[in-house]
Order: structure tokens, then C-alpha cells, then sequence
């Protein structure tokens, strides 16, 4: 789950993680009273949405006086904002970050998060902040530090005086860089959070250490344990067909394609969409409805598919064990009968009670298409998409 900067940033007050003054405003009014508040000049106004290089979408923005910020805001609000981030169909504004200026001598990059291959988190940092990191890590990986920390020891003073000297800092800066780093750790395993960055993180003139950005992801399957980070859910910076299939338990991401699945089994469902690529064709979405699903959860997810306007016909790829094929059967035929089908769809199915399942789909008076294995039912999905 991802948060907004002004989220991230009250979280990194609640560790002793220094921050700039300011405040979030949903209205022009409320951003001009919250710089009248700040004493320093200039005031920073930024646009908060769920995605990176706001600054070269326009959604950054420097303002001498309060009512300069005013405008500012009441010109963000409401925008759609695109950046290398969104894709060309861009992000709604609904909010800014009204911030006090700062005098930046320098600007770090410092970053935390899982490696599955080494079973460490690893630390990153770089001279090269206010980057886009990612280009930075392919055309000059040397710039960036990475430094493995056993999740079971944790970090240690040594890994942060590490990183202090791969970055080049003077002692005045690294006497408060060493707790910052120690700071951010423990907030990043207390929250179980599977990223924490801040790009930049400055050097001002003097030589005060400030997270100028925030970003902070956190494992959905930990949110059980934090209630309270729940409550920084915005469901409007969500695909709404993720925020529905999230209502049903379903897990879903949709796609670029066209190819619509249903598929139980996360792994059968990975091998699904990779026939389908090979077949020529590309899926529109992942979804796996489980290996308990109910009828009613197969109808939610044959509903949500449909939803979906870049789908040109359906896949369904079930292997009966827990979900029995009878089961997902009627689920497709309650489906059917309560949304209108304007595409076409494909059924493979093998596994427990498959016959009574063909039965069941044979005698519902619906237009599918059966398959006899897997390379088949890709290949006719694919033809169907063109």
C-alpha cells in the first residue's frame, strides 16, 4: 500500500526524523493560511498524488508570498497531472504539500528495502540525490551504495558510518546522519514496510540533515498488524477495479492488454498469462480467485473482468482441488445471467468434479468456448483477440 508525501512525512515526525514545516491543503484558502504560517521565503507548494517526478509534470512549484501560494494551489488542485510515473493517463490532484523553503547545500539519496535473493535489507544511498534514481542506478551504478543488513542483527552504527563516508560527509553532518539512518530503520521494520526513501535528503546551510521528500510503501499482507496505517488508505489514487476486488478478497492487478483471466492458484495464474504472451496476446489483468473460492467470489471476479473495456474475450484457467470445477461452473453461470457478456469467453478446466462442471456449463444455453489443454485454450483466446 502507498501513501502521500504528507502521510510519510508525519510518520518520519513520529520517529524524531526531521522534516520541513508546512501542512496539506484541499483548497486554495487553506494553502495560503498555511503559508502565512511559515516564516521562511520561498514557500514550496507540491502536488500529492501516488507517483514520482512530480516536479517535471509541473507539480512542484516555488511561491514568494502567500497569495502567490494561493494561485498556485487553487492552479493544482483539481489538475491532472502527468509524469514518467503515471503513464500518459495522469493522476488527479486533490491535494498540495504547502512547505517552507530551504537553503540546500547538498542533496543525498538514502533508500531501504527487502532483498529476497540475499534475505537482507538492504541500505542504498547516493551522492546523486533529487535524481531519478533508477536512471542514475543504470548509467552510473558506482554512484550508489548498497550495503546488506541482517534482518535478524539489524542495522548497527558501523553500517551508517559506512554510508556516511561513501557519501562524503563532514563530521558536522555526520554526527546527526548516524541516528537519522538508525531512525529510519526501525520504521522501516516496526511498520514492516516494503520501501522507505527519501530522494533528496539535504544538507542545508548549515549543515542541518532535512527529508525534503518522503515515499513509504508498506507489504499489504502485514497491514493486519497496523490499523492505524489503514487510515492513510487513499482509494482515489487506486485502479478502481483494484479498490473493488480488494471489497471481494479477489486478488487482482489489472493490465495493459486485452485478455481478460480468471485463473485459482497464484502460480497457475502467472503460467497462464505467460501462454498467453507466447500464444501473441497480451492479458489485461491478473486474477486469482483462490483455491476456496466460492461461487458468489468466481461471479464477483467474472464481474469485475467485464468491467474492464480493454477485454476482448476471457480466459478461465481452473485447476479443481479446493475449488471444485461445479463450483467455479456455477459461479461463471450466475455471472452470466446477472451481466450481459459482450465478449467471448474460453474455459479450460481439469481437476475434481470437471465432468459435473462441463455438465453444468454445457446445459446453461451460453455462448463458450471449451478447450482441450492449456496450448489449446491459449491459442483460441489469442485468435479471438486477433
Amino acid at each position: 500500500m502507498k501513501i502521500h508525501e504528507y502521510q510519510a512525512k508525519a510518520l518520519f515526525k513520529t520517529y524524531d526524523i526531521p522534516v520541513p514545516e508546512g501542512g496539506v491543503a484541499q483548497t486554495p484558502a487553506e494553502a495560503k493560511a498555511i503559508a502565512q504560517a511559515l516564516e521562511s521565503r520561498p514557500i514550496v507548494v507540491k502536488a500529492q498524488i501516488h507517483a514520482g517526478g512530480r516536479g517535471k509534470g509541473g507539480g512542484v512549484k516555488l511561491a514568494d508570498t502567500p497569495e502567490a501560494a494561493e494561485g498556485l494551489a487553487g492552479a493544482m488542485i483539481g489538475m491532472t497531472l502527468v509524469t514518467p510515473q503515471t503513464g500518459p493517463e495522469g493522476k488527479q490532484v486533490r491535494r498540495v504539500l504547502v512547505e517552507q523553503g530551504l537553503r540546500i547545500a547538498k542533496e543525498l539519496y538514502v533508500g531501504l528495502l527487502p532483498d529476497r535473493k540475499t534475505a537482507s535489507v538492504v541500505l542504498m544511498a547516493s551522492e546523486a540525490g533529487g535524481m531519478d534514481i533508477e536512471a542514475v542506478a543504470v548509467q552510473t551504478p558506482d554512484k550508489i551504495i548498497r550495503i546488506a543488513i541482517d534482518p535478524l542483527i539489524g542495522i548497527q552504527p558501523f553500517h551508517c558510518r559506512q554510508v556516511a563516508f561513501g557519501l562524503n560527509l563532514p563530521p558536522a553532518v555526520m554526527k546527526p546522519f548516524v541516528p537519522t539512518l538508525l531512525k529510519l530503520y526501525r520504521l522501516f521494520v516496526d511498520k514492516d514496510c516494503s520501501l522507505v526513501e527519501i530522494n533528496p535528503l539535504v544538507v542545508t546551510a548549515s549543515d542541518a540533515l532535512i527529508a525534503l521528500d518522503a515515499k513509504i510503501t508498506f507489504d499489504d499482507n502485514a497491514l493486519f498488524r497496523h490499523k492505524d496505517i489503514l487510515q492513510y488508505r487513499d482509494a482515489d489514487e487506486e485502479d478502481p477495479l483494484d479498490v473493488e476486488a480488494s471489497r471481494y478478497d479477489l486478488n487482482y492487478i489489472n493490465m495493459d492488454g486485452n485478455v481478460g483471466n480468471m485463473v485459482n492458484g497464484a502460480g497457475l495464474a502467472m503460467a497462464t498469462m505467460d501462454l498467453i504472451k507466447r500464444a501473441g496476446a497480451e492479458p489485461a489483468n491478473f486474477l486469482d480467485v483462490g483455491g476456496g473460492a466460492s461461487a458468489e467470489k468466481v461471479e464477483n471476479g467474472f464481474k469485475i473482468i467485464l468491467r474492464d473495456k480493454k477485454v476482448k474475450g476471457i480466459f478461465i484457467n481452473i485447476f479443481g482441488g479446493i475449488l471444485r470445477c461445479d463450483e467455479l461452473a456455477k459461479g461463471v453461470v450466475q455471472a452470466a445471467k446477472r451481466t450481459e457478456i459482450t465478449v467471448p469467453v474460453v474455459v479450460r478446466m481439469e481437476g475434481t468434479n470437471v465432468e459435473e462442471g462441463r455438465r453444468i456449463l454445457a446445459q446453461s444455453g451460453l455462448n463458450l468456448i471449451t478447450a482441450r489443454d492449456l496450448e489449446d485454450a491459449a491459442q483460441k483466446v489469442a485468435k479471438i483477440v486477433g
